[in-house]
């Protein structure tokens, strides 16, 4: 198993849905177990299917990536908490805690 580099809580409404992690070789996101066996669990995107086994990319997934905030206010965000543009999962960690839509991200400890 690969130690990741960082995390991220991903949430769907107010339901833990699953676990981002940076890897040494790319990127995997895992659906939580409790979250599947609930009641009524959604998958995040159509691009992530209720499924037990990590979705995995050497890059970054274009799901996430699209959370991101992008032009005038992306230059903010650069600016103001000196995040470098092509760090894709700094920028999720610190702009995608309240993102418009039902998907949110938080950074696991």
């Amino acid at each position: 198993m690969l130690n990741p580099m960082r995390k991220a809580a991903v949430f769907f409404r107010d339901s833990r849905a699953g676990i981002l992690e940076e890897t040494e070789h790319g990127y995997r996101f895992t659906y939580d177990q409790k979250y599947l066996d609930s009641s009524d669990p959604r998958p995040i995107s159509i691009h992530f299917p209720l499924v037990r086994q990590p979705f995995t990319s050497p890059t970054f997934f274009p799901f996430f990536d699209g959370l991101i905030p992008e032009g005038w206010l992306l230059t903010l965000v650069e600016r103001n908490w000196k995040l470098n543009v092509r760090d894709r999962m700094g920028l999720l960690l610190t702009t995608c805690r309240d993102c418009i839509g039902a998907v949110s991200v938080l950074p696991e400890e």
